[in-house]
């Protein structure tokens, strides 16, 4: 059985994105998207207009600067390798208490299909009239959708924060 990370958040946070749960490499580092053929990261820093950091503490940071939070829908699974399509047994986490928490969150975004599918089956879209969900394309190397198309759609949580 593996297990999620905390989330990244605090009080200012506005949006959250969410993926399903931390691959291999993220679980071995104990680093949100830690594999380096992973786009977020990347992404998310362009999407902004700034300079990559490495530094994982700056990357958290930077998150929260911009009033983005970051958290995995699934709490725990079994899983062979790091794809999503190897996922079983899930359980979801605590959302209902994490949206009492952070009571600012406005927008709820998920970093593929995964993510999506399993808030869908285990929590709903219910749960919080006030919120504001959408999908955005998998930032992981899976997704074979070019780099230019990702950005796009991603650029959308620019406006939100």
């Amino acid at each position: 059985m593996i297990r999620c990370f905390e989330p990244i958040v605090d009080s200012q946070c506005k949006l959250v994105i969410l993926g399903s749960m931390p691959g291999e490499e993220s679980l071995k580092q104990q680093q949100y998207y830690a594999f380096k053929r992973n786009q977020f990261w990347k992404m998310i820093y362009l999407i902004f207009g700034e300079v990559l950091s490495d530094d994982y503490n700056e990357k958290k940071s930077f998150l929260l600067k911009h009033n983005i939070a970051l958290w995995d829908v699934l709490k725990n699974c079994e899983r062979e390798g790091s794809l999503d399509s190897k996922i079983k047994n899930e359980t979801a986490n605590d959302f209902e208490g994490f949206f009492n928490r952070y009571p600012n969150l406005k927008y709820v975004s998920f970093n593929g299909t995964k993510a999506y599918h399993s808030f869908k089956k285990y929590v709903g879209f219910d749960l919080k009239s006030n919120l504001e969900y959408f999908q955005l394309p998998s930032t992981s190397p899976a997704n074979t959708q070019r780099l230019e198309e990702k950005i796009k759609a991603w650029e959308r949580i620019k406006n939100l924060v």
